[in-house]
């Protein structure tokens, strides 16, 4: 039978251990979680079943296997420890016969992204950040239009737009919107970034290490590799959608906790055909999965077991194949979450009005 594997790690860390070690989670501290993953070995998650082509109709299984560090460790220690303990996760895989492996979170940021643990396994490697792309702008796009925000007049920022994703994402948006600000830490990258971007479509593009330069944007994506947030309430504009593409999050809690006139989104869910069963609890409704697992996921119905996105030079013809071949087999984008709940009609018109009397109050 055609099947994958996908690594996942703990990103909050007391949340994500108490999913399957209830009394750790529950009782042991952050720091002592932080400390002590290191010395865990790789953990066996659950089996995936009921993943079905909506094209050929072909079933595929799966498994999920955890990497035990979190975040915080990744970022800390030796990147060659870290690669070891990837590494090692990814040999559970090849141990359950996996013919196809993906990486989640930082496990597919890490270094070289992708490219040394593939080189060190048997099995094909992926980081899932081509389809991750795809489904961003797709996201982006249909919060805008939610939200009345006309594409063409918008202004967008991309933050994090030197990285992978953040690259491609901008490319991609060129062509819809009037202004493009990019946002990065360095300005010798943002620069290369703006010269691709002005190929792709007539957006004004301008480059900045400022993240304060959002306050003048009606959509932000942002998808940056930072440990801690980034994105506090008083940066943004009364009406915007953020589009989180970050885990962890690039975005305070505080936002929508004092803004009630801003949209936060985290990157778009993506509905998996068939009747799914993950045997595991991410924090998703059923049947939703990030886009990444489903890179996975849309290349093993494929039966293209290769490397497909590797690295940190992905290409806009990378992205456009597999969002192809992802809405072949029923793929879809699966709606909206924030902060762990479901992003309603209901709140997007509440969120709206709210916008819409702050900017009056601003008139008067």
């Amino acid at each position: 039978m055609d099947n994958f594997a996908f690594i996942i790690h703990p990103i909050d860390p007391k949340r994500d251990v108490e999913r399957k070690f209830p009394l750790l989670g529950r009782f042991l501290p952050v720091s002592a979680i932080n400390f002590l993953c290191r010395f865990f070995p790789p953990v066996y998650i659950s089996h995936i079943t009921g993943i079905r082509s909506a094209a050929t109709g072909k079933e595929i299984e799966g498994w999920f296997i955890a990497c035990p560090l979190t975040p915080a460790r990744m970022m800390a220690l030796p990147t060659p420890v870290v690669y070891n303990k990837i590494v090692q996760t990814g040999r559970m895989a090849e141990k359950l016969g996996a013919r196809l492996l993906g990486l989640g979170a930082f496990t597919s940021v890490v270094g070289d992204a992708g490219l040394t643990v593939a080189s060190r396994l048997n099995i094909p490697v992926t980081s899932g950040d081509s389809y991750t792309v795809a489904v961003a702008v797709q996201a982006i796009r249909e919060a805008a239009r939610r939200m009345d925000i006309s594409l063409p007049q918008a202004t967008t920022a991309v933050v994090g737009a030197t990285g992978a994703i953040g690259r491609v994402c901008a490319q991609l948006l060129a062509a819809d919107v009037s202004r493009l600000i990019l946002v990065g830490r360095r300005k010798v990258a943002l620069e290369e970034v703006a010269r691709l971007v002005r190929q792709r479509g007539d957006a004004q593009v301008e480059t900045t290490t400022d993240i304060a330069a959002i306050r003048q944007a009606d959509l932000v994506l942002t998808v940056t590799s930072a440990v801690g947030t980034i994105i506090d309430a008083h940066y943004l504009k009364k009406g915007a959608v953020v589009c989180d593409v970050s885990r962890p999050r690039d975005v305070s809690r505080q936002v929508v906790e004092e803004r009630d006139d801003v949209l936060v989104i985290e990157g778009g869910m993506v509905e998996v055909p068939g009747d799914v069963d993950f045997g595991f609890d991410f924090g998703f409704p059923p049947r939703m999965a990030y886009a990444c697992m489903a890179e996975t996921m849309t290349l093993a119905l494929e039966g293209r077991y290769e490397s497909y996105t590797l690295g940190r030079n992905i290409t806009v013809e990378q992205v456009m194949e597999i969002a192809r071949l992802a809405e072949k087999h029923g793929f879809r984008l699966g709606g909206f979450r924030s902060f762990e709940r479901a992003v309603t009609d209901e709140y997007i018109e509440r969120i709206k009005e709210n916008a819409r009397r702050k900017r009056g109050g601003e008139q008067v």
